[in-house]
């Protein structure tokens, strides 16, 4: 069986719409029908007077309906009126008003009938109503003379137009008057004060109404109003008022509320079911009252309530007859309030429950036409047939009426007809034409065949099938050429033909065949369904905050059906992006320049397809520093604090954290500025502690996370009174700038510190420990006082007073301060130096007695000096060093000596105004230490078996040199160190040749110099030996076999092979590794023995990756074979255990290296391999 389900109401809502749409193709137009009427003019038609009336009504039929009209009940014959024409194929009536015409001469009711052989449809009761806009009548306005705190009504009264005319009040200037909760516009047009205030007073207020059929406004005379307050009464209306009501007019009082409309405590409201319900409240009262709406036994509706006019009016939409009840308004001020009830009633003019529908029937069929209509009161259902009253019409065996119901029965084709319901109560009618038509025919299908359906995985998907036939054919669905009969839960049939698939996945693409018949006849549809990826944004925009003039950017990536061209749109709350160059809408973002606070909202990011729209939104906050704070006010002085308030201004979207509040003394500092405090962000008063003899302004400054604001505008200007001083100055110091003086000084008091006028100091010292009294001087206000001819460096008490012309500060504390300073009167004695080593003394003295320091004691200086070195003997420019030991410290150490020196010193006492004199000058000697490396060792001449060495002597010997020291070993070509050798130079030679050494053999030398304390640092060198030239000749000789053909030919062979093997070989090893030759020859520094790339001579490259360890580079041997002394390291570190390896024709080398570090020349090492001819000619310098 065909499943039929109940639908969400957005598929309801298609779904009816599709219901509608096969309704009206219910019967094919090529077939026999009666009368539709398909478009009317509104029953209520207000024409404009000026412009031509047209009265629609068309239709459709079969064969084509026939028009014709009454009016006013009775037949209007539009032949003999030269103004009135029906319109081609069509029974829209048009009245030429515009060619002498008068629109009031066609007022009436219209009724228009479609007729043809199967029926007559009827339109409904059209009333023809030309607009009206009348003048104002002519009025004399009396001015309005109220007094102040009044109430006052500004009567309108427009005239009656049709429709009513919209009312505003504006002045002379066509400007709107300004409203409020005290004065605004009531319902009725009527301008309301619930109390006039003299800025109420003006000649120019003016009713304005607009009627907008006409396009015209019409203006009320204007009305003047004069507003009297008390003060003014008497001097302005004195001559016409007698003695007693001038002075027992009472001034401006408050008064309580009281309804200035509606009047009385009760009233009543009907409203229809449907519209908008107004109910208004407006009450006098001073102050002005509030309004508040509440409805007795219930809750206003929500979301249908509404409040305008300053809560004035309430507002209910869509009212239903639940919303009847008894609403009370209040209106309350403090001293008061006043209630008005309104009773509303909601009565309902006639709405349908079920409108009859169209019937088709075939020959000997049943059915039933229904009429159904609700309202308040319960409307009256009548029936018409071809818009005859049934119980009129021609008699039909097959038709009973039954109430609201006409039943047919076995109907046959002269049964077709139209017939009219008509639902009608005091409030209105309902008039809703419904045609039987009897036919007999075949089923047929009205949907396009092979029609493409392309709808979103997992969305609904309505295939349809709209059809027509008599009787009613049944429906069924095939999928497939050879698919079954379509069932189960997984669809929805609905009767008009159109299959839902409810969820739609993309395997239920394919061809779908749709099936019609009845007794006459078979026929089928197919259509097809395509099923597509949905839309989707993969990475949406997130909400965003910037500053002001900063730059975001929102992403909107989205995947998409390949099948399916996206377009992606921007908005901005919801409305178009700015027209602005700064919004740069890229691929997949939105980006914006520069952004301004007009760029804060909600951003959306919409993407459509043909078949699907996707948005995301993020929101974008602007943030800045905040406005400044304004409106500064000050309340409660007093003459040491007042209270300030301000008011914040925009946080700009990050709010506030503190404020800061600055004052000016616009007295002592004008235009300066200075702290006074801070408060939290939510608080917007302070009370501000004042000193006396201030003139303050303040200001307030707002701070956010972004920054502080501007400063706000400075308040009204405060002047404390004068008081004695709060406070003396502070950092009172006595000191001495001449040995007979005493220097005192303080920090003085700011301007507001001053309290009052006539700012003074009151300076007073006295010698301490003496039994003196105070001296003291008055003096202007200065910071300094200096008081002469006082002793050398004795303590003084100081203080020091502040004083203006209302008298003093209190009293002072003491400080203790020294007259000035002189020179120390003797040196330390006792001067002793202790040798530590040959680098480092330690000196002692005793100290000096503290009367002859006459000043502070700060402490000691040591001046030490080299005389001579005791090695050269030979003296230099003294350069004298110091040392300072602070305090009273009696010893010290002299770090930085040079070994085998003499050195000199004395030793100084120091205070605050300089150094004493000198101690006797003491001599010291340091001993002897381990020279310096030798200033420099070159290798030249180098032979089959010898070498030439020459060195220089160490720039610093730090005693007397007793010898030098080389040791050699040679290295073979394993980089293995050979055995070391030991020779012992004496002191005063500067070379040395070297005998017995092996061809062609590499050697490192290690030299250095000794002195009684031992060796000194050695300096390091590398050098070759020749090769023997018999042994070149062979290799020669080598070389020019490996020139013949035949030799050619078998290298070629073995490198072949050589490279197979070579593959295989990287093959197991995992691709292998490099080898590290290249760091270990670039350890041996000698371009002369390094591989030679054979093309173009540059040193080949190798490496293992088995063995990363780096080689430390050795001392490169410059041309001349001089090793300077910073390049002395010791060159040789890795060294290979082993060698397996042999040379290619090109002179690269195959093989892998192990090595191991020697860190220390090793003594008694195995001896090094002879080299190979091979090697030699590698090695040849």
């Amino acid at each position: 069986m065909m499943k039929k389900k109940s639908i969400s109401a957005s598929k309801a809502s298609l779904v009816f719409f599709l219901c509608q749409m096969i309704s009206a193709l219910d019967v094919p137009l090529d077939l026999l029908q009666p009368p539709t009427i398909t478009q009317q003019s509104p029953k209520d038609y207000i024409v404009d007077p000026r412009e031509n009336i047209v009265i629609q009504c068309e239709a459709k039929g079969k064969p084509p309906p026939s028009f014709s009209w009454t009016r006013n009940g009775t037949h209007f014959d539009i032949d003999k009126d030269a103004q009135v024409t029906m319109k081609p194929n069509s029974g829209t009536l048009v009245i030429n008003i515009m060619n002498g015409g008068k629109a009031e001469a066609y007022e009436g009711v219209y009724q228009c009938t479609a007729r043809n052989e199967r029926g007559a449809a009827i339109s409904n009761n059209i009333v023809i109503r030309p607009s009206r806009s009348p003048l104002w009548t002519k009025e004399r306005l009396e001015p309005n003379h109220v007094r102040e705190g009044d109430s006052l009504v500004l009567h309108c009264r427009p005239p009656v137009g049709l429709p009513p005319p919209i009312i505003f009040w504006m002045d002379n200037a066509f400007q709107r008057l300004p409203q409020s909760e005290r004065v605004s516009q009531g319902l009725n047009g009527d301008l309301y004060f619930s109390n006039v205030q003299p800025e109420d007073t003006r000649e120019d207020y003016i009713c304005y109404a607009r009627f907008n059929h006409t396009q015209t406004i019409q203006q009320k005379q204007p009305i003047s109003v004069k507003v009297f307050s008390m003060d003014s009464l008497n001097d302005t209306i004195a001559a016409n008022l007698s003695d007693t009501d001038i002075y027992g007019a009472k001034p401006v009082t408050e008064r309580q509320p009281v309804l200035l409309t509606p009047t009385g405590s009760t009233s009543t409201k009907v409203e229809l079911r449907g519209n908008v319900l107004l109910l208004e409240c407006i009450a006098a009262g001073l102050p002005t009252p509030v309004i508040r709406w509440i409805k007795e036994g219930g809750e206003l509706p929500a979301n249908r309530t509404f409040f305008e006019n300053f809560k004035k009016t309430l507002k209910i939409i869509d009212v239903s007859e639940a919303d009847s009840g008894n609403y009370k308004c209040i209106a309350r001020n403090i001293l008061g309030s006043a209630h008005h009830v309104i009773s509303v009633t909601v009565k309902a003019a006639p709405y349908w429950i079920t409108a009859p529908r169209n019937l088709v029937l075939s020959p000997g069929e049943d059915g039933t036409l229904i009429c159904r209509a609700n309202g308040n009161p319960k409307p009256d259902i009548s029936w018409l047939a071809n818009g005859v009253p049934i119980a009129i019409a021609p008699e039909d065996p097959s038709r009973k009426v039954d109430g609201d119901t006409i039943i047919f029965s076995h109907v046959q084709e002269r049964s077709s007809a139209v017939y009219q319901c008509n639902a009608s109560n005091e409030y209105g009618y309902l008039l809703a034409n419904a045609f039987v038509n009897v036919l007999a025919e075949p089923p047929r299908i009205l949907t396009t065949a092979n029609k493409l359906y392309q709808v979103i995985a997992d969305s609904p998907a309505l295939l349809d099938c709209a059809y027509f036939g008599s009787p009613k054919p049944e429906i069924e669905w095939f999928k497939g050429v050879k698919g079954s009969i379509l069932r189960g839960n997984e669809y929805i049939f609905h009767d008009n033909g159109t299959l839902e698939i409810p969820v739609a996945q993309k395997d239920s693409t394919g061809t779908y065949t749709c099936v019609a018949r009845n007794e006459l006849g078979k026929i089928q549809n197919e259509v097809h369904l395509e099923v597509k990826d949905p839309t989707m944004i993969i990475k949406q925009p997130e909400y965003k905050v910037i500053q002001r003039y900063g730059q975001v950017s929102f992403e909107c990536i989205i995947k998409h059906d390949s099948t399916l061209l996206p377009t992606v749109i921007w908005l901005k709350d919801n409305d178009a992006l700015p027209d602005d160059e700064r919004f740069l809408v890229g691929k997949d973002n939105l980006t914006i320049m520069n952004v301004t606070d007009k760029d804060d909202g909600t951003y959306t990011c919409i993407v459509n397809t043909t078949l699907d729209s996707v948005s995301a939104s993020a929101v974008l906050t602007v943030v800045a520093r905040p406005n400044p704070p304004f409106d500064l006010e000050l309340t409660g002085q007093l003459e040491r604090s007042v209270e300030l308030s301000w008011i914040p201004g925009d946080e700009n979207n990050s709010p506030i954290t503190n404020f800061v509040i600055e004052y000016e003394d616009g007295l002592h500092e004008p235009g300066v500025w200075h702290y006074q405090t801070e408060v939290p962000g939510t608080q917007t008063t302070v009370q501000l502690k004042l000193s006396p003899y201030v003139n303050y302004s303040f200001r307030v400054i707002a701070v956010n996370e972004i920054g502080r604001s501007q400063p706000s505008e400075p308040s009204e200007q405060y002047l404390t009174k004068s008081a004695n001083p709060d406070e003396n100055p502070s950092n009172v110091q006595g000191i001495g700038s001449e040995p007979d003086n005493l220097v005192i000084t303080w920090e003085s008091l700011k301007g507001f510190q001053s309290n009052g006028p006539g700012l003074q100091y009151k300076v007073s010292w006295r010698q301490k420990d003496v039994d003196d009294e105070w001296t003291s001087v008055i003096v202007a206000n200065v910071s300094k006082y200096i008081v002469s001819g006082t002793p050398t460096f004795v303590p003084y008490e100081i203080k020091v007073q502040a004083l203006n012309d209302l008298g003093y500060a209190p009293e002072p504390s003491e400080v203790i301060g020294h007259s000035g300073e002189d020179l120390p009167m003797v040196a330390p004695g006792n001067v002793q130096v202790h040798v530590i080593n040959s680098t480092l003394a330690k000196v002692h003295w005793d100290p000096v007695p503290l009367k002859t320091v006459r000043g502070h004691l700060q402490g000691y200086k040591v001046y030490y000096w080299k005389v001579q070195s005791l090695s050269r003997r030979s003296r230099r420019h003294v350069e004298k060093k110091i040392l300072t030991f602070k305090g009273n410290k009696t010893f010290g150490m002299l770090p930085g000596l040079e070994p085998y020196s003499s050195y000199k010193l004395n030793v100084r006492v120091v205070n605050g105004k300089g150094e004493g004199p000198a101690s006797p000058d003491k001599v010291f000697k340091t001993p002897e230490g381990v020279p310096s490396s030798p200033s420099f060792l070159k290798i030249t001449n180098p032979t089959l078996d010898s070498l030439t060495l020459e060195w220089g002597s160490p720039t610093h010997p730090n005693g007397v040199l007793i010898s030098y020291i080389l040791k050699f070993q040679p290295i073979n070509n394993t980089h293995e160190l050979g055995p070391l050798v030991e020779i012992r130079i004496p002191a005063n030679e500067s070379s040395l040749i070297l005998k017995n050494l092996n061809y062609s053999t590499r050697y490192k030398f290690y030299f250095n110099a000794q002195t009684s304390v031992g060796s000194g640092s050695q300096i390091t060198e590398e050098a070759v030996t020749i090769m023997d030239e018999g042994k070149m000749a062979m290799a020669s000789r080598q070389v020019d076999i490996a020139t013949q053909g035949w030799f050619i030919g078998l290298m070629c062979a073995v490198a072949l092979l050589i490279l197979i093997l070579l593959i295989v070989c990287f093959i197991r090893r995992n691709k292998g590794g490099k080898y590290p030759v290249k760091e270990k020859e670039d350890a041996h520094a000698d371009p002369e023995i390094q591989p030679m790339k054979e093309d173009d001579g540059t040193f080949g490259e190798y490496s293992d990756a088995e063995d990363h360890k780096p080689l430390k580079k050795g001392s490169r041997t410059p041309s001349d074979r001089t090793v300077k002394k910073e390049d002395s390291d010791d060159s040789l570190v890795d060294y290979g255990e082993g060698v397996n390896g042999q040379f290619n024709e090109d002179g690269s080398f195959i093989g892998q290296y192990s090595g191991k570090k020697e860190k220390e020349p090793a003594e008694g090492n195995e001896s090094s391999e002879a080299p190979s001819p091979v090697n030699a000619m590698n090695s040849f310098v």
